[in-house]
């Protein structure tokens, strides 16, 4: 088992701890409802240390990660972020992850913790394949990724840094000093909805910066988070998740990553996608809410329609802490896909009523 730099932090205020992508992490400090009310409300922050980062760097690079990712890479300039996915030869995807450009000539790519050597050995192979001119290097061990997520993130950040982060648009970032510390990377994405910014610190500076985050972030209220309420605030926002929404064996276009996957720029796999674009889905990713009482939505329940006959299962599913509702996202036939229609959901042997809906579950800030 494997632990983050910020590990015995989270032991000293008492978190729970439970395994995760083969790393002791916080699940809960507080309470998971009241960590995902301190995120929609004020302020929270995470130890996302466990991720994964990639640097691709030389003069193939824009034509290697184009080739290896699903989205349009020459779209990015210099200090911007792209979500994309690592799409394999079989109409599945490798990982999801999101794509930064320092320069024309070196990226940095963020991936999914439990798929780390899956695909550093998967690019890896790619390059060799194709003869790319590029120097890979796994960095994954030198940097923290803390996540300060909330409508107060700013408030708490600009106390730490004089860089102007307010400038910082979503999918952007910028490389400077917080808390003494230089070289971080100030990235204005995140993973709950909330708005703020994800950190990636020098390994041996993580819980210096922890530290002073919590502390200058007091005064509105800011909370430590584990992945409990990581895990609710993606779902209100409606946020897929590897593993569950995405695998090696869902199509992406299933999973709802249409709008992330750009046929023309012939990346791997493309060709096989384009027949499945043409074919048609049979099923797709849908938002459910739970309109009555009787049971909370969780990954593998099947989905009924009025004849409780079966069309489907849900993927991930939680109680919103905001709604006080059953929330879920599940892959369901295409036909009852469609805002408005009534499904059920299969609780042992209860069919509880449930409601297609839009995404976000929840009116974001």
């Amino acid at each position: 088992m494997k632990k983050t730099a910020l590990y015995q932090e989270h032991v000293n205020l008492g978190a729970k701890i439970v395994e995760f992508a083969g790393y002791q992490m916080p699940v809960q400090y507080s309470g998971i409802i009241q960590e995902h009310q301190a995120v929609r409300q004020q302020v929270g922050l995470f130890d996302v240390s466990h991720m994964g980062e990639f640097f691709i760097e030389g003069e193939d690079a824009l034509d290697c990660i184009q080739y290896l990712c699903s989205n349009d890479i020459s779209k990015l300039q210099d200090g911007q972020a792209q979500y994309n996915y690592l799409p394999n030869d079989r109409g599945g995807v490798v990982d999801d992850l999101i794509v930064y450009r320092f320069t024309n000539n070196r990226y940095m790519l963020v991936v999914n913790a439990s798929n780390i050597a899956k695909d550093r050995e998967w690019i890896q192979a790619v390059i060799a394949e194709k003869q790319f001119q590029v120097d890979f290097t796994d960095q994954s061990e030198a940097y923290a990724l803390l996540a300060l997520q909330g409508p107060k993130a700013s408030e708490v950040l600009e106390q730490l840094t004089d860089v102007d982060i307010r400038a910082i648009k979503y999918y952007h970032f910028k490389v400077g000093e917080v808390a003494s510390v230089d070289t971080v990377i100030i990235s204005g994405t995140g993973y709950t909805g909330s708005g703020g910014f994800e950190l990636y610190v020098p390994k041996n500076h993580a819980s210096e910066i922890w530290n002073k985050i919590l502390s200058v972030g007091e005064s509105v209220g800011i909370q430590p988070c584990g992945l409990g309420s990581r895990d609710t605030l993606r779902i209100e926002a409606g946020y897929c998740l590897y593993g569950h929404e995405i695998t090696e064996d869902i199509s992406p276009l299933e999973a709802g990553l249409g709008w992330v996957t750009k046929l023309d720029t012939h990346f791997l796999g493309s060709a096989l996608l384009a027949q499945h674009k043409a074919e048609g889905i049979t099923r797709k990713i849908t938002p459910l809410l739970v309109t009555e009482k009787g049971g909370i939505p969780r990954p593998g329940y099947p989905i009924l329609n009025k004849d409780g006959e079966p069309i489907g299962e849900v993927s991930s599913g939680t109680s919103s802490p905001t709604l006080k509702q059953g929330i879920a996202l599940a892959f369901l036939d295409k036909e009852y896909t469609s805002p408005g229609t009534e499904v059920y959901l299969q609780v042992r042997n209860k069919s509880i009523a449930c409601q297609v809906v839009k995404l976000p579950f929840v009116k974001l800030k």
